[in-house]
């Protein structure tokens, strides 16, 4: 790990990737998406994780944002920050390519690209004190297509626009009204997070990793959709031994015990 700013933990089949960064409300450096890509790609390849939750440490915040006091080191000429940019890029793609579901805890500040970092996972909680926004508007920063794109398949157009034509900071309730968030959860949040991810990693990894793979492919417009993926995924399912497991568990009224196999 090239930085003790990222942490990355494996509970059972739960893996955990945390932005470590509390004194600046989790603001992310180049080291740090550095260090996200690393563990995302571990995550990727270790087949005991079925799925992946990222959150913040420190209880006041996700990710504020790009740590804008690293910017003279890291992106102070243009190929610093074609560097960045490039970093960033794969980071997200690492993020977006997964094909473990993702889910965004989020308890506090959701700005930039902590916003864009939520966006990219499959599900978000949150808790009632958390606030998202993205202040590119009021930094005169350019916002690249795919982070766009990502945004508007999670709120829809309208919602959207609101978000990056204000620039403006907005409550938890809103983002719920906006379907941003999936809950709000005022209560312990980890537990409810735990459980989520525990529920999810019971079921058919197969199944799972199929059901994303279709939504994924039913998101992109028709004449670049792989409708060959798409069957193959269901088709890997149905060839599965986890298949065999499942019609027998039903049958025995007993737990389902899927291996992924």
């Amino acid at each position: 790990m090239p930085t003790d700013k990222m942490i990355m933990e494996k509970v059972g089949p739960i893996g955990w990737m945390t932005f470590n960064n509390p004194a600046r409300h989790n603001a992310v450096s180049l080291e740090m998406w550095e260090g996200a890509q690393e563990i995302l790609t571990d995550f990727a390849k270790d087949d005991s994780i079925r799925v992946v939750v990222i959150t913040g440490a420190g209880g006041k915040a996700f990710v504020s944002g790009a740590d804008i006091s690293k910017f003279e080191d890291e992106r102070a000429s243009k190929d610093a920050v074609d560097h960045y940019n490039a970093v960033t890029a794969e980071t997200f793609k690492a993020l977006e390519n997964l094909e473990k579901p993702t889910i965004a805890m989020v308890d506090g500040y959701c700005i930039g690209g902590g916003l864009a970092v939520a966006i990219g996972c499959d599900l978000r909680i949150c808790s009632p004190k958390s606030q998202f926004g993205i202040p590119a508007a009021r930094l005169g920063l350019g916002y690249g297509f795919d982070g766009i794109r990502r945004l508007v398949n999670v709120v829809g157009s309208s919602f959207a626009k609101e978000i990056v034509f204000t620039a403006a900071r907005f409550k938890a309730d809103w983002a719920l009204n906006a379907g941003l968030v999936n809950r709000i959860v005022d209560g312990d949040l980890k537990a409810d997070v735990v459980a989520l991810a525990e529920t999810i990693a019971g079921n058919a990894p197969l199944t799972v990793k199929s059901m994303k793979g279709n939504i994924e492919e039913a998101m992109k417009d028709p004449d670049v959709r792989d409708l060959d993926k798409c069957r193959a995924l269901s088709k890997a399912c149905f060839d599965s031994e986890d298949y065999i497991e499942g019609r027998r568990a039903f049958m025995e009224k007993r737990e389902p015990v899927f291996t992924g196999r």
